[in-house]
Formats: structure tokens, sequence, C-alpha cells
């Protein structure tokens, strides 16, 4: 769950936390509850009910984490700020074009070295696309923090920052089967019970930040995803067989 203040903390309570309500009983109330308030009334996880962006069960669209075959294509998603910087790594299957959201980066208040070294040992070969303005105050400063962050090491590229097209696009792939997360992003998970509109219809920019990550990755996977390169060795030395293909 994301920091609400150092005075806050959530309590969460569910149907099977009540005696009074039985198995038959909870099987009833879930029938007659609508999909999207599902998690929120049997497990007293947050929701926007029919303000969320995404209104699909978290338990659908998540998978128990497995090895990752070395032919996925991968890229991460990078959004940046002082109070919070978060990138989401995800792997294309080009077989069926199933992207699987995997691990997550999710800190604040610390130095862009300190979330360049982060992640960069999750595979430094692995290219990130970034919010084009990068959070700053023109487009300037988004060059500008793009080209820092390569500075340190990483290999960013500018991310599609088209918001509507982005979010249907996510849409589209979690509601047919498309886009998976690992159930271990408890990060990811918490943002994505928040994600709503406001009542005129925008986008609430809070607790977004897992949530744009991830946008920019969907967008951006299929152009910019690489395989990872297969080392070879010889006499002593790593080299890559074919720098092109990468292995």
């Amino acid at each position: 769950m994301p920091e609400i203040s150092p005075s806050k903390y959530l309590t969460q309570a569910g149907w099977g936390d009540v005696p009074h309500i039985d198995a038959k009983a909870q099987r009833e109330l879930l029938a007659a509850t609508p999909p999207y308030l599902r998690d929120a009334r049997s497990k007293g996880q947050p929701s926007l009910g029919a303000g969320a962006i995404y209104p699909i069960e978290w338990s659908e669209v998540s998978v128990d984490p497995f090895q990752l075959p070395p032919y996925f294509k991968r890229a991460y998603g990078l959004d940046v700020g002082w109070n919070r910087t978060a990138a989401i790594w995800g792997a294309l299957d080009t077989s069926n074009d199933c992207i699987y959201a995997y691990t997550e980066h999710y800190r604040g208040q610390v130095e862009p070295s300190v979330h360049a070294t982060a992640i960069k040992a999750r595979g430094d070969w692995i290219p990130g696309l970034i919010d084009p303005a990068a959070r700053g105050r023109a487009q300037k400063d988004g060059e500008q923090l793009i080209t820092n962050y390569n500075d340190l090491g990483l290999h960013l590229v500018p991310a599609i920052n088209a918001v509507e097209s982005g979010l249907w696009e996510v849409f589209e792939r979690l509601s047919t089967g498309r886009l998976k997360f690992f159930s271990t992003m408890q990060n990811l998970k918490a943002e994505y019970h928040l994600y709503r509109r406001n009542e005129r219809g925008a986008v609430t920019k809070q607790f977004d930040h897992a949530m744009d990550a991830l946008r920019y990755l969907v967008q951006g996977i299929r152009e910019h995803g690489k395989v990872q390169p297969i080392k070879k060795f010889t006499g002593g030395r790593t080299v890559i067989g074919d720098s092109r293909a990468g292995y």
C-alpha cells in the first residue's frame, strides 16, 4: 500500500473476517457484486468503483512468477519524480503478443544515481522508456534529465506520452488477456486499485507513478524491447557472437 503519512495506516477487512457470513452467503454476495467491486467488498481492498480506470479484478490479470524465457523481448517504463520514482519491467512473448510485467522499482527522495544503480542491477542491457517531460517544468527539463540518467549508464528513449490512447491500449490488453502482472508486484497492485478518474473524467494525478511507468512500457516494448544477449565464452573472455542478433 502506498504510504499515506507517517501517522496513518490502513486496516483491511473482508467477508472472510466476519463469522456471521457463511460460505454460501459469500458466494451469493459475490455473484451479485459487479466485478470491479468484488475485491473491495469481499477482501477489503481499496477500490474506486465506477471511477476505476481499469475495472478488472487483480486476480484476473495477475499470475504466479515464472522463469522468463531468454527470447522474450524486455524493456521497462520509468516515471521519475523526487517524491516517488517508479520503474516497471516487462517481457513480451511475441508468439502470442502477451506482455508480462514482472518486477518493479519504487522509491522516493533519493538522488538519480541511487535509482540508476537499482535499475541497472536488473539488467543493464534492458532499454527504458521514460516520459519525455520527465516531470520537469518544461520539455527542456525532461530532456536534460534523460541525458543525466543516460550518463549514469541507463539506456533510455522518450516514451509515447499520449495518455488516453495509452490507457486504452493497456485496458484492451488487460481485457483480452495479453497483459499479465506477476503477483509479487505489491506497489503496482496498490496503485492498480487506486487508479481512477475524478468527477470531471480526468485522470487523478495521485498514486500514479507505477501506472504511468506501465503505460510507457506497454506502448513502447514492441518497438524498443530487446532480447537478452547470449554470451559465449572463448579463451576465458566473454564475447557476444553476433552483436546485432545478440547471440
